[in-house]
């Protein structure tokens, strides 16, 4: 609805006009999300980061990696695995 005087309305689509007596508005911002890194230095990942042996970095192709789980698409689908190798610091995800 588009103010057209200060007490009435108009539909922007179909020009519809409604009298606003009584009517209370209220604005709502969606705060848009914010993509979050990882980041921090090796001693600080190894010290938090759980590891696994059950990959192989597709750079180097060492067998152990930390790995994590981050819910990068819509919710009713399944979260994505995130895998950093422990030997050269390279990341890849695979969604499960």
């Amino acid at each position: 609805m588009v103010p057209v005087s200060p007490k009435t309305l108009k539909c922007p689509k179909c020009g519809k006009k409604v009298r606003t007596d009584g009517i209370v508005m209220k604005e709502k911002i969606e705060k848009k999300e914010e993509k979050k890194k990882i980041r921090g230095k090796p001693k600080e990942i190894k010290d938090t980061m759980p590891t696994t042996t059950d990959v192989k970095c597709p750079k180097c192709g060492h067998k152990e990696a930390y790995w994590w789980t981050m819910q990068t698409r819509a919710a009713d689908e399944p979260e994505t695995q995130f895998y950093r190798c422990t030997k050269c610091n390279h990341t890849w995800r695979e969604y499960l």
